[in-house]
């Protein structure tokens, strides 16, 4: 498949030398390339955007009709509204037909597999960062915005691309890697208290409705569903014909089921319905149940050849386990706040399931009691049929283990009759949803589980057999499986701060405030020791301390301040060693840039500071301690000899003021 990224920001860096063309970020698909999955992408933005306009027109004349006197007026505004409703409720149905075309995202060597239900993803719209991100960070940073023109464009070109990720791993790792670096651009760019007048839009997967919130939270949790909805495409699209394809499968729908389950613990009050608790609680279900009959397609797989009664009594637990498990998300489907968003079709074809799996597990046990080896069972088999067969006072047939032949025979023939009756049961559901009467792999899979099952339903006839008259015992749902979540690992995709230029975010946040830097010039004579000043600390260094009556202190130093530049050298990131280095080579004429924070005190002197203390430096007139300071200094006394002191904790441990400076800086 053709991949695409704006060409704009690939030839920006190929004219500066820094890339090749293969060496770029993660890209999306390519909107132009006309694939049966991308003309389905594409309709579902076209519909998007019309049951949008209906949304605005039918508010308008909401408003309209609730606003004027005039009866005449009315009536028309009436009509005009029922005109909109109908249109809106065609598209909402085009919208559900979509989402209802499960066939495109099947692989294409299943025609005789059952088909999985995968997800479309959410569209959104265009964002244009540049002019708010560049006001805020000239505003609030005090730097000059046109040195970040080529981080901006550059997450606007991510962002861009991850509206179209490719259905493998690298759109996964497309969506991951941009949902990672919203991390970044939310502490750097949206503070808590106050807007930037950027929106984040986003339709319904499901309705089509577009949902609009200037919070970061609501653009991360759709950036996730998307990524669930990928793996549930990435899942549906396996090879379910081979072993490798089932792991493959499971692996994504157990990943889809944990991304899903993440969105429901981690975000709430979503706007839209798709993100809500009751959908999402469904999805994580459907997820599992297709994960895990995956798990019985493969269980089938490795058995085909040869099948022991005991295998038998294991898939017939295991589908009937499956049948239990499509039962429950019926139940949630069925609910008030799903059952009227999801498409018909899903809703249809987890009942056909249900009922399928639950005749595939009489099917079994038919197939493990009229087994040639079945005469005489194992203790072990026994147990299991006892095990097998729920004991139900309507049941008429109270045969748990056969005792002989005729029992044997009995009770398998009943097994697979109520299996003919289950499956007639999935073709009558089949036939009722127009949808599915389309899906040529779903009747071809009904079709041929109704002939089996009825073949041998015949070789069980006999003339003095009375099993149509009676029912079997239920199968008691058992599992060999313990599925997992997989929930969504953000550490194997790291990404890089665009905007660490401005400095480490843990100071310089939205949320932080400091004065607009100020330019500090100091010069010293040649009789002068040092510029009266000490620093501690690494990205950023701290003045920690000024001294009394000193250059440092008459030309504007403060303790407290961070040193956000020397000369034309950007220090945010330097560390202790770096600046006390820099600070030593300016000679005697030193250039600071500066900034106060304004909404927390990074130092906590003692109270055994005092400015008649001088610092001593045999050059720079700031300590030289260790790149991550102890919290201790060396000074001299009026005697010549040196004292350690430790102006953030009253303890003699150097290794104790350390932790405590650590915390402070870094808290």
């Amino acid at each position: 498949m053709l991949k695409w990224v704006p060409r704009n920001q690939f030839t920006r860096f190929q004219e500066q030398g820094k890339l090749k063309e293969e060496d770029l970020f993660p890209r999306g698909s390519d909107p132009r390339v006309a694939t049966c999955r991308g003309k389905l992408q594409n309709r579902r933005s076209k519909l998007n955007q019309e049951i949008n306009k209906e949304l605005r027109l039918r508010a308008g004349a909401e408003n309209l009709f609730k606003a004027t006197t005039n009866r005449k007026l009315k009536e028309t505004v009436a009509l005009e509204l029922s005109f909109v409703n109908s249109n809106l409720q065609l598209l909402k149905e085009q919208l559900a037909e979509l989402n209802s075309s499960v066939e495109l995202y099947q692989n294409e060597n299943t025609d005789a597999l059952m088909p999985m239900i995968p997800l479309g993803l959410k569209e959104t719209k265009d964002i244009d960062f540049r002019e708010p991100f560049k006001d805020f960070i000239l505003e609030h940073y005090s730097e000059d915005a046109t040195k970040y023109e080529d981080a901006i464009v550059e997450f606007m070109d991510t962002r861009q691309a991850m509206r179209t990720p490719l259905r493998d791993s690298s759109g996964i790792s497309l969506l991951f890697r941009y949902y990672n670096q919203l991390y970044f651009v939310e502490r750097r760019f949206f503070p808590p208290d106050r807007s930037l007048g950027i929106y984040f839009e986003w339709f319904d997967s499901l309705t089509g409705v577009p949902s609009c919130q200037r919070t970061v939270a609501f653009e991360k949790a759709c950036v996730l569903f998307n990524i669930g909805a990928v793996y549930t495409q990435i899942g549906a699209k396996q090879d379910r014909s081979s072993s490798k394809g089932l792991d493959a499968a499971v692996d994504s729908f157990l990943r889809a089921a944990g991304t899903f389950r993440y969105i429901h613990e981690n975000f709430t009050n979503a706007p839209s319905m798709d993100l809500g608790p009751e959908m999402l609680e469904m999805l994580v279900q459907l997820m599992l149940a297709q994960a895990r009959e995956c798990l019985l397609e493969k269980l089938e797989l490795q058995s085909e050849e040869k099948r022991s009664v005991d295998i038998c009594l294991d898939l017939a637990q295991e589908a009937s386990q499956l049948s239990e498990c499509y039962n429950h998300v019926h139940h949630l489907i069925s609910h008030e706040a799903v059952h009227d968003y999801v498409p018909y079709s899903w809703i249809s074809l987890v009942m056909v399931k249900r009922e399928y799996y639950c005749a595939m597990a009489h099917f079994h046990v038919a197939t493990g009691v009229l087994h040639k080896d079945a005469i005489k069972l194992s203790a072990a088999t026994r147990e299991t049929l006892q095990f097998l067969h729920v004991e139900c006072a309507s049941t008429q047939l109270d045969i748990r283990i056969p005792k002989d032949d005729s029992e044997r025979r009995l009770l398998g023939r009943t097994h697979l009759r109520e299996a003919l009756v289950l499956q007639e049961e999935c073709q009558r559901l089949h036939r009722m949803c127009r949808e599915l009467r389309g899906k040529q792999a779903l009747t071809l899979v009904l079709r041929n589980a109704h002939r089996v099952t009825l073949q041998a339903y015949t070789k069980t006839e006999s003339e003095d057999d009375f099993s149509d008259m009676l029912d079997p015992p239920n199968i008691q749902p058992a599992t060999k499986f313990q599925l997992n979540l997989t929930p969504p690992d953000f550490a194997q995709y790291r990404v890089s701060d665009l905007f660490k230029s401005l400095g480490p975010i843990a100071i310089f946040s939205a949320k932080r405030h400091w004065t607009a830097p100020r330019l500090i010039q100091l010069h010293r004579g040649r009789t002068t020791e040092g510029f009266g000043f000490s620093v501690r600390g690494d990205a950023p260094v701290i003045i920690a301390i000024v001294e009394s009556n000193s250059l440092a202190e008459f030309g504007g130093v403060k303790e407290g301040d961070f040193i956000v530049a020397i000369g034309e050298k950007d220090v945010k990131w330097a560390s202790h060693d770096e600046v006390v280095s820099l600070i030593k080579n300016a000679g005697d004429a030193l250039s600071l840039k500066l900034v106060t924070p304004m909404d927390r005190n990074y130092l906590k002197p003692s109270k055994s500071n005092k400015g008649s203390l001088s610092t001593h430096s045999s050059s720079s007139g700031v300590s030289s301690g260790m790149s991550s300071p102890s919290g201790s200094m060396a000074q001299h006394n009026s005697n010549g000899k040196r004292l350690h002191w430790n102006p953030f904790k009253r303890h003699s441990s150097s290794r104790e003021g350390k932790d405590f400076y650590d915390n402070v800086i870094l808290r």
